[in-house]
């Protein structure tokens, strides 16, 4: 009969990095942060904790590789045609990485950390580089470029955050609201507010109804990218 060790080889030889990654991406999206451990992979990949150590590390590294993988494939985006200019670059880059946390609401928080807490790895660097090389295409003086980037930087994750269901019990959203709810109500409590203290409140209150998450993102890109102009 194989040895214990031996079935672990042999496993390891059949399971493949990029299985566990993807399982990984898969349980997240399913139940979010909570939902990726130990256990759940090895029942879902049917294999020993040994197996996924060998691959990717850690749950902490499994969860950085889960972002990376993500994020490079969103980067991979590109705008069509030819003629493309940098502030067509910018917005492919920018909606790439809305639709990416749109789908992966886990994402938000986790590109977040890898930016703070390594930002020499591929994905800082990544982001970074791909929108930092339009900034410059831009025209903006080279003095300034880091500050450019990361204005661009700090729009994107605050707004795709903002739009992403992230896991947090102090935040008082519940997960599972329907979006068209929070906004009728939302809207129903600005209009129950006294018009002449909150005019602005009153004016808004139909636009809120009617907005949709993904162009008022590109609205922002815009205001940024007209704001970057000036700095040339």
């Amino acid at each position: 009969m194989p040895t214990r060790a031996r079935q672990t080889q042999r496993r390891n030889q059949v399971l493949s990095r990029e299985q566990i990654i993807a399982t990984a991406i898969d349980l997240l999206d399913t139940g979010g942060e909570g939902a990726l451990t130990v256990r759940a992979m090895t029942d879902r990949l049917t294999t020993g904790s040994g197996a996924i150590y060998y691959h990717v590390g850690n749950r902490d590294e499994l969860m950085d590789t889960a972002t990376e993988t993500v994020i490079t494939a969103a980067l991979a985006a590109r705008p069509g045609g030819a003629e493309a200019t940098p502030e067509d670059e910018i917005r492919a880059v920018a909606l790439a990485l809305f639709d990416a946390i749109a789908e992966h609401h886990w994402l938000a928080t986790r590109l977040t950390l890898q930016i703070i807490r390594n930002p020499v790895g591929p994905v800082t660097v990544g982001i970074f580089e791909r929108l930092g090389q339009q900034v410059g295409a831009l025209g903006v003086p080279q003095a300034r470029w880091f500050s450019a980037a990361s204005t661009l930087v700090h729009y994107i994750l605050g707004a795709v955050s903002q739009n992403a269901r992230i896991e947090d019990a102090a935040s008082g959203v519940d997960p599972e609201a329907d979006r068209e709810e929070f906004l009728e109500a939302t809207s129903q409590a600005w209009q129950d507010l006294d018009a002449e203290t909150y005019p602005f409140m009153h004016a808004i209150v139909g636009q809120i109804r009617e907005h949709d998450d993904r162009e008022q993102f590109l609205t922002g890109i815009a205001v940024v990218l007209d704001g970057l102009t000036h700095l040339r």
